[in-house]
Order: C-alpha cells, then sequence, then structure tokens
C-alpha cells in the first residue's frame, strides 16, 4: 500500500486528494484559496468533515508546508515519509508528452517551453511541481496531462486547414483537453458495459463551465471538440466556442478593441453569459428561463443545439456509436441539458427513458433496455487517474 497525493494547482489555488493505493481510497481531500492574496482559506475534509482556516499564505511554497503540515498536525498522516509519490495536473504537453512522465529537471524545462501554448495554466502547474519539489525533494513527482489522451487523433483530426508551415513551425494544430476525464469515464464505461474498451465506440460529453466531447474509438481519442486551445468547441459557461474567425478584425474595427481585448471577450464574456446577459452558472440560467425568461432560454438551446450537433457528426465518424457519455458538473447533474441533447437522436438509436434521466451524481445508464446506442452518466474523477499514473510511473515495480 502506498499514500499518494494528486495535485491540481492554479495560479492563486492549489486543489489536493491523498489517496491509499491501489485500493484508491480516499483519505483527505481541500483546496487552498488566495494564494498570493490576504485572507487565504485553507480547507481539508477530515472523517467528512470539513475544517477551514483564514490565513495569510503568500506563494505555492508556503501553501504546500500549510498542507503537509496540517496533515500531521490533524493526524491524517503519523509522517512525512508516508507519502510516497505526487502526481500534477498538467494542463498542455504539446506534442511531446502522450502520456505521463516522471518529472525531472529535463522535463520541467519543456514545460516551461510550452507554456507559450497555455499562457494561463502551464505557469500556475509548474509553479506548483516545484513547490512539491522544494519541500519534499526526494519524493518522486509525475506529470499527467490535459493534452496526452489526445495524442492519439490522427493528422485529419488534428490538422488546420491552414499553411502546412504554420503547423511545422509554430505547432498550430489541434491538442484538445479534459483529457484525463476523458480517459477516466471511458474505461469507467466499457466496465459498467462489460465489454473490452478496444471494442467500444464512445461519445464523452465532459459538461461543465469549460465543455468538450471527444469521439474516442478503441479506447483512443480519435477527435475532439477543443482546439489549439481550450476557447474552440462548443458555448461554455463564459466561452464562444467555435465561431467565424474573420470576426475577430470585425468585431476590432466596430468597437475599437485590441485583439487581446477580443479574446477576452471570447474568453470570458461569451458562451452562456453572453447569450443570456446573466450568468454562466447553468443553474442560474435554468431557473430564469423556467420563469419565462427568453435570453436564458435561447442560452440553453445554443449550449445543448452545438453539443447535440457533435454527436451526430461524431457518431458518422466512428460509423455508430455504442455508448453516450455524460460527466463533470452539468453533464452528472442537469436532466434538462442531457434532455435537451438527446432529444432527435432516435434516428440513431438512442432512446433514452426521461424518468432515469432525473439521476443527479451517480452512476446510471439512462436508456431504455432495448436501446442499441446506452446513455451513460458517469461522474469523472481526474484526481484518480493521476494517483494511478504515479502508481504506474513511479512505484510500477510495486504494484
Amino acid at each position: 500500500m502506498a499514500k499518494i497525493i494528486a495535485i491540481n494547482a492554479g495560479s492563486s489555488s492549489l486543489k489536493f486528494q491523498l489517496f491509499q493505493m491501489p485500493e484508491e481510497r480516499v483519505i483527505t481531500k481541500g483546496l487552498i484559496e488566495r494564494i498570493g492574496l490576504s485572507d487565504s482559506i485553507f480547507t481539508i475534509t477530515v472523517d467528512n468533515e470539513k475544517h477551514e482556516e483564514i490565513l495569510d499564505i503568500p506563494n505555492h511554497e508556503v501553501a504546500v508546508k500549510l498542507l503537509l503540515d496540517r496533515l500531521t498536525k490533524l493526524h491524517i498522516i503519523h509522517s512525512l515519509d508516508e507519502i510516497e509519490g505526487v502526481g500534477h495536473r498538467v494542463v498542455h504537453g504539446g506534442e511531446t508528452y502522450n502520456d505521463s512522465v516522471l518529472i525531472t529537471d529535463e522535463v520541467i524545462q519543456q514545460l516551461i517551453e510550452l507554456s507559450e501554448l497555455a499562457p494561463l495554466h502551464n505557469p500556475a502547474n509548474i509553479t506548483g511541481i516545484q513547490a512539491f519539489k522544494s519541500v519534499l525533494p526526494n519524493i518522486p513527482s509525475v506529470a499527467v496531462f490535459d493534452t496526452a489522451f489526445h495524442q492519439t487523433m490522427p493528422e485529419n483530426s488534428f490538422l488546420y486547414s491552414l499553411p502546412y508551415d504554420y503547423y511545422k513551425k509554430y505547432g498550430i494544430r489541434k491538442y484538445g483537453f479534459h483529457g484525463t476525464s476523458h480517459k477516466y469515464v471511458s474505461l469507467r464505461a466499457a466496465e459498467m458495459l462489460g465489454r473490452p474498451v478496444e471494442q467500444l465506440r464512445l461519445i464523452s460529453c465532459h459538461l461543465g463551465n469549460g465543455a468538450s466531447i471527444a469521439a474516442i474509438e478503441g479506447g483512443k481519442s480519435i477527435d475532439t471538440s477543443m482546439g489549439f486551445t481550450p476557447l474552440a468547441g462548443v458555448a461554455m459557461g463564459t466561452r464562444s466556442g467555435n465561431i467565424d474567425p474573420a470576426l475577430i478584425p470585425f468585431i476590432m474595427d466596430k468597437t475599437g478593441k485590441t485583439a487581446d481585448e477580443v479574446l477576452e471577450v471570447l474568453n470570458k464574456k461569451s458562451g452562456m453569459l453572453g447569450v443570456s446577459g446573466l450568468s454562466s452558472d447553468l443553474r442560474d440560467i435554468e431557473q430564469e428561463a423556467a420563469k419565462g425568461n427568453k435570453r436564458a432560454e435561447l442560452a440553453l438551446e445554443v449550449f445543448a443545439n452545438r453539443i447535440h450537433k457533435y454527436i451526430g457528426s461524431y457518431s458518422a465518424r466512428m460509423s455508430g456509436v455504442d455508448a453516450i457519455i455524460f460527466t463533470a458538473g452539468i453533464g452528472e447533474n442537469s436532466e434538462l441539458i442531457r434532455a435537451r441533447v438527446l432529444h432527435g437522436l432516435e434516428f440513431m438509436g438512442v432512446y433514452w427513458d426521461p424518468s432515469l434521466n432525473k439521476i443527479r451524481g451517480k452512476e446510471a445508464f439512462i436508456n431504455y433496455p432495448h436501446s442499441p446506442v446506452k446513455v451513460m452518466v458517469i461522474p469523472t474523477n481526474e484526481e484518480v487517474m493521476i494517483a494511478r499514473d504515479v502508481v504506474k510511473m513511479a512505484l510500477n515495480q510495486r504494484f
């Protein structure tokens, strides 16, 4: 048995889960928020009870020291020697990494070089890695990439129809994201279906404030909706998803905004927030739509419509589909969105049961028994995938 900690570091936050492996039992989990700001918030769960502290945490290294200190002071572990590996979520691995990797100085340097592909995310992930290496220098660390699962996409999926030199010189291509989530639910779907994942054609719908759809054939991603950045694909909470690229200079001309300012609008003021004019939170939009707010209703329709189209497209791409999976915050909890996405797919063998669709946050089949295409709700678990990869990469000889 081994204790493994899974880390997801943001620019001012650090999420963590401590696992007992290989049982995959969660020992504790928590979140450190507002790192680098006054009144930082440290939250940790002990024996199913949340403990919260408000204090000043100036940087990630102090956050890591605080976390490790609390693990022992709260008697979650007796000694830091019990922790045998750390897994870090890293958003972008480019074409360099098609799997998780043991972190070395050379890997850190490569991640720094890849930061131009994910300037908002990779630097924060690297900060978390360096903070743990400073505090626990002798414990193996593993980087687990959001992009790795999608490195199996063929060229005809990941290439843009731009001058080929742009790809060769600048790495301009579709990378895809949420790969750890798509991989987890595809493997879990195979278990629930009682079939080898290598025999399945799956469409995974990771629907949260960020959303992406993946076509998974034989256990491998062959296409996904997000692109060079997480801005592409379906409409999301605040992100536009796919638009006509000529709109960017047009908006610049009409509004006087710079290209960076237009990108800010596309990333943070568009999507369901932009259409509804109300909120980026689906729960707020659903409530307002139920009261008759037409723009809230329109935002729901735009969101569901784009997902619906991807399902049809990816079904055609794979010459059929065995199961459609809904996961992440919206996918796991919104019966309304699932219903709107699935409506009209009967022509391709999708027969879903409205009474079963009332499920929230639990694994379930929501299709009728006779449906050729199964419809599944599977709560995602990126953290356990990170822990598994730490075991595989760092502790493989033991298990």
